[in-house]
Parts: C-alpha cells; structure tokens; sequence
C-alpha cells in the first residue's frame, strides 16, 4: 500500500513539472501569411492597421469582408481609398468592372499580393516575376523612383521581401514608382479617369516583419503615402479572411494550434468513450422459444386415458349432459324429462323431422339407462349427436 501511495505521488510531480515545462516553453514562431489586422505573427498587420490612423488621420476606416462587386455596387464612393492586401487576388469580370467605375470617380485603390489573378493580369496586361540568384539573407535592394521619397541608401530586406518585380507591363499605362537594382519595376501606378490604381508586388512590405525595422516602416509609409488623405478608408479583408465572422467558434478554435489538438483529443475521447459504453451496455438477446400449442397433445392425452379405461358409460353420460346443456342454453327446455312432449317442442324450435330427433332421445334414453354402454352404443350416441349439430348449426 505504501508502495503505491508513493508511486502516485511520484507520477502526480511528474505530471506537474511536465505541465508546467509546457506552459513556459518559448513558443515557436508562426512564420503563416494571413494578412489580418488583429495578427501579430511576422506576417500578420497588426502594427499596420494600428498605425493606419497616424498615416491616414482625417480618415475613418470601414472593414471590407465581401467581394469587391458587392463592396461597390449600388455605394456611391466619391472621395475614398481602397486597400487590398493578401497573398492572392481572384477577382473576377464583375469585380473589375466595379473597380473601374469605382476608380473613374475619382477613388484611389492600393493593392499588395503576389497573385493579381487572370482577369486583373489580362485587363493590366501585367506580370510579375522573381528576381533569381539572391540568398535569403541578401535580397535585391529597392527603391523609390520619386527624387522626394528616393532614399539616400537603397532599402535591402531579408526574406526576399523586395525581390518581386514586374516583367512585363503596358508602358503606355504605367507610371513606374519604384524600381530594384536591377532597373526593374517594383511598384507602379495606372491611372483611371480621376482615379489611381497602385499596385506592389509583394504584401509582405506592409507586414509586422518588415514594419519592426526603421527601414521597412519608412519603405510603407511612403508607399502608402501615395493614397491622398481622404475622408474614407476602405480595407478589405475578403481576399485575406474571406467573408467568415470572426466570432465562429471553429475559427477560432482552429486557428490556434493548443484549441485544435483540445477539440481533436476531446472528439476522440468522446468517440472511445460512445463506443466503449455501446459495447459494455450491449447484451446477446437470447433466442425465446415461443410457447407450443399444447392442445391437441392434450386431446391425444384425455382420448387415450379413456380408451385404455374403456369406459363407456362415463364417457357417454359425459356427452349426454354436454347435448342436454346445449338444449338447454340455445332452446330453453326443460331436460328432466325427455318424453313425446320433448320431441315435439324440439323439433318444432330446431325444425329438425320429429323421427329424427325421436331416434336421438330413444338412444339417449336407452344409453341412459343401461348399466353397461358397448362400443356400438357410443358410437351410434355419438354419430346421432353430430348429425344433430350439423343440422342446428
């Protein structure tokens, strides 16, 4: 007994330290792309969004969950701006098309992704590509175009965050804002009626990695600083959250690693606990088998007692009674007697010929009176009793 005590407390310290050793242990670095406000992994823009209002002060900012057609249409936009960040654009005809009308009255769009889609690409007639050749620690050093932004030493980040440019562009179009070493362009403007549109290539500029440095948050205040204040700021998170409410339970269990292996153990332990318990209350339903109709057994027993008695008398007498019982139940006659005056109120109730049933009550009468009864006797009894019935009946 001492033994086990100490073995549980010994497990119960180790349990303990264990937990705790887990709860204190630095947690690891999520290095995903979301490109959400409330994000404050490396790739996530929660300083950006913090900061929107020190770059953007007069504006109110309106949160952007669904597609850019229906963020759009039917709102008359005349004086705001649009900011689009995520790894990846898929708008599609109508989104453009709302787009463009929202740019013609004199709107400003800001748009960061790798990815601009098919139908942004082919109205652009853009494309994007990847400078080759640079380590990880040592990206191609950007810059602005603009003497008045143009930063006396080029801008380098880590992580291949300026190594994005524009391989091919309509010249015609395009006004080229910032440029790498290489004389590629790396961030441009197409103008629309009243509007502009500025495109840059890599959303990762604009994230909590890059906005912790002096030179990354410079690089994203100049950048932005081409959107002129206006009174409205849209931003969009269709593209970088969809169209999902953040108080979903599964969101947000999903999202953090700790809650999702919570609800995977507690859904398995669920299940192993259903099929145990199914398993343990489950019983073999016994085969009943069902009762056995005993009757004619029971018959076959009565007639053989009595034919190996070989009582005749008493098994007449027996019938005799059952036959005056039945006349006396369905026909109401007195029985004591079974004289002529019998016959003739018997066959006048049951319309059988006088004859017949004269024959009936003359061998009841002899059967009744006899001290012995023989085969031939019971039979007859019997036979006649019968033929009674099925006239009756």
């Amino acid at each position: 007994m001492k033994g086990l005590k100490l073995y549980l407390a010994l497990s119960a310290v180790i349990m303990i330290v264990y937990v705790v050793a887990q709860y204190y242990k630095p947690k690891p670095t999520d290095w995903t792309a979301t490109y959400l406000k409330e994000d404050k992994i490396p790739f996530g823009l929660y300083i950006l969004y913090q900061e929107i209002g020190s770059l953007f002060p007069e504006a109110v900012v309106r949160t952007a969950r669904a597609p850019v057609y229906n963020t759009l249409k039917d709102v008359d936009y005349q004086n705001s701006n649009y900011l689009l960040i995520a790894g990846s654009l898929q708008l599609d005809k109508l989104d453009y098309r709302e787009l463009d009308k929202y740019l013609r009255k004199g709107n400003d769009v800001f748009i960061a992704t790798f990815d601009l889609g098919k139908v942004l690409q082919n109205r652009l007639k853009l494309k994007t590509d990847l400078v080759y050749g640079i380590t990880e620690a040592k990206s191609t050093a950007i810059n602005f175009v603009n003497p008045l932004l143009k930063n006396p030493k080029p801008y380098r980040f880590d992580k291949g965050l300026g190594d994005q440019y524009f391989s091919a562009f309509d010249s015609t179009r395009v006004t080229i804002l910032g440029k790498n070493a290489k004389g590629q362009a790396n961030f441009i403007k197409y103008a629309y009626g009243k509007g502009n549109l500025y495109i840059l290539p890599n959303p990762q500029l604009l994230t909590n990695y890059n906005l912790i440095k002096a030179d990354g948050a410079d690089y994203a205040a100049k950048a932005l600083s081409y959107l002129n204040p206006k009174p409205i700021l849209i931003w969009d998170e269709q593209y970088s959250r969809g169209n999902t409410d953040d108080a979903s339970l599964l969101r947000v269990i999903f999202k953090h690693d700790k809650l999702r292996w919570a609800y995977y153990i507690a859904l398995i332990s669920l299940l192993v606990f259903v099929f145990f318990e199914v398993k343990r209350r489950q019983r073999i339903i016994p085969i009943i088998t069902p009762l056995k109709n005993t009757s004619v057994d029971f018959v076959k027993v009565v007639g053989s007692v009595y034919f190996e008695q070989r009582n005749n008398t008493d098994i007449s007498h027996k019938k005799i009674n059952y036959f005056l019982e039945f006349i006396r139940s369905n026909y109401k006659l007195k029985t004591q007697e079974l004289d002529q005056e019998f016959v003739n109120a018997l066959s006048q109730k049951t319309g059988i010929q006088i004859e017949v049933i004269q024959s009936l009550i003359q061998l009841i009468n002899n059967v009744m009176g006899a001290k012995k009864v023989s085969d031939q006797q019971l039979i007859a009894l019997n036979k006649n009793i019968e033929q009674f019935h099925k006239q009756v009946l």
